[in-house]
């Protein structure tokens, strides 16, 4: 069943080039089979085959109080297929990063309860916008200069922007996010929609569902999970005390 998660962070100098290797599961992740498609687009010459030398170069050279990434992670639909999950994470990278470089890795863990799994896309971006200037590494992530851009390193997009407008950003992402889904679920003919608002904003008089974890989930037994994503199947389960 569509449902809506939106959310966006920042990753701190020195995360960039792990968490690149966790949403693909490499390395130390590569145990976890949850996924499904991998992609990477608008990287620079220098790394234009490997996003993996992007993020490393990002960890190096970005200044030290910047953010090396941002990552949007947006829960998908499971009434599409595999090849539409993908369409869909595609257009989603284009509308959310626009020219800016980019890695998504869409996975699908299969819920701890219910067993229905649980596809969706890590969407990490650079906030370096390209300029059309051929920039090495350590350039590229340098300070924007502003008077003669080509001494300096690529403009940030979030650069200058106070507290209010990030935040009315955030907001617009949210409903652009749940605008697309919603036209993909309608051009392979669900009648399923996810809206973006609170609860509160869509008239609806019931708590969230909290979300109760792996461990609490762990720790029930086999009937009480049935029951409980019964429950939570049918909508009643936003009412419990969990």
């Amino acid at each position: 069943m569509a449902s809506f998660h939106y959310s966006i962070k920042s990753g701190k100098k020195g995360s960039a080039r792990r968490h690149s290797m966790y949403i693909e599961r490499r390395g130390s992740h590569s145990a976890q089979e949850d996924l499904i498609h991998s992609s990477y687009g608008n990287m620079p010459t220098w790394a234009m085959n490997d996003p993996s030398l992007f993020w490393g170069m990002a960890d190096q050279h970005e200044r030290a109080n910047g953010a090396a990434y941002r990552e949007h992670e947006v829960a998908l639909p499971n009434e599409l297929t595999v090849a539409q999950l993908i369409e869909l994470a595609e257009r989603l990278s284009r509308k959310l990063v626009g020219n800016k470089p980019f890695q998504y890795a869409i996975h699908a863990p299969e819920g701890k309860l219910g067993g229905i799994q649980n596809p969706h896309v890590h969407l990490m971006h650079s906030d370096r916008i390209p300029d059309g200037i051929d920039r090495s590494p350590d350039r590229m992530f340098a300070r924007y200069n502003a008077l003669q851009p080509s001494a300096g390193g690529c403009r940030k997009d979030s650069g200058g922007r106070s507290p209010m407008e990030l935040r009315q950003q955030v907001i617009a992402s949210r409903k652009l996010v749940a605008d697309i889904q919603n036209q993909a679920l309608a051009e392979h003919g669900h009648e399923a929609r996810v809206d973006h608002r609170t609860l509160r904003d869509q008239g609806v008089r019931r708590r969230a569902e909290h979300h109760l974890g792996p461990r609490f989930i762990k720790g029930m037994a086999g009937l009480e999970k049935a029951r409980y994503a019964e429950c939570r199947a049918h909508g009643a389960a936003a009412g419990l005390d969990t």
